[in-house]
Parts: C-alpha cells; sequence; structure tokens
C-alpha cells in the first residue's frame, strides 16, 4: 500500500472509466495506479525521474502514456466522461448541434496581414 494523493482517483472515479481498461494486456502494475501516476505529473508538473517511489516506475508509467495517447485511449476516456455528465444531467449523450459565434468565425480570418504602425497610432493593413 502506498500513502494516497489527492490526485488519486476516487473509487466511483475509477469504476466510471474502468471498462476502457478491460481488453488492455496484465502487467505487473494495476491500470489504476499507472493512471493515477499519469495524473500526478499532469497535476504537479514534475519530471519523470522525480516520480515518487510509491508510484510504479517512471519508465513503466511513460511508457503507458505513451502507448495510451498513440491509442487514442486518452481520448476515449474524455469522450466516454463527456458522454456521462451529459447522461447524468438528463441530456442526449451525443450533442445533436454545436452553435458557432459568427463574430469569432469572422474576425479569425486575415489577422496575418493587420500589423500596428506605431508611429500613426492606428492599426494598419499590410501591403504585400
Amino acid at each position: 500500500m502506498r500513502k494516497e494523493y489527492e490526485t488519486d482517483l476516487t473509487d466511483e472515479q475509477w469504476e466510471a472509466i474502468k471498462p476502457l481498461f478491460v481488453n488492455m494486456r496484465k502487467y505487473k502494475w494495476e491500470k489504476r495506479e499507472l493512471v493515477n501516476a499519469v495524473f500526478y505529473l499532469v497535476r504537479t508538473g514534475c519530471q519523470w525521474r522525480n516520480l515518487p517511489h510509491d508510484f510504479p516506475p517512471a519508465f513503466t508509467v511513460h511508457s503507458f502514456y505513451r502507448r495510451a495517447r498513440l491509442s487514442g485511449l486518452w481520448d476515449r476516456i474524455l469522450e466516454h466522461l463527456v458522454e456521462l455528465t451529459r447522461e447524468n444531467a438528463g441530456r442526449n449523450p451525443s450533442p445533436s448541434y454545436a452553435i458557432i459565434d459568427s463574430q469569432s468565425v469572422k474576425t479569425t480570418t486575415g489577422n496575418e496581414l493587420r500589423g500596428y504602425d506605431g508611429g500613426k497610432k492606428r492599426k494598419d493593413e499590410n501591403e504585400s
């Protein structure tokens, strides 16, 4: 047993994502411990080699993180949690539409052509 950290998953949180780990290969370390180690690293910002010794070895955690990233596991976890959150709020698990603010869309194009002329104290269009 190791001491608990603030970043550790609660039993309820683990039960919510545990089904996503069912078909993964079994190794020496429990998937929950590996996820807890990744969460610790992300939350504290510590270096891999400075991971506390009561977690699995840093190389093992890094390997798990990398394989999960490449396989899309982290994205699947996020999508699953969004669906659960929507269901718990009494909504459809998948959104049926999205709203885009038209002002945001208008202002995203052409900004690379604008500059600021310090002598004139106004925005100026660059001439190419």
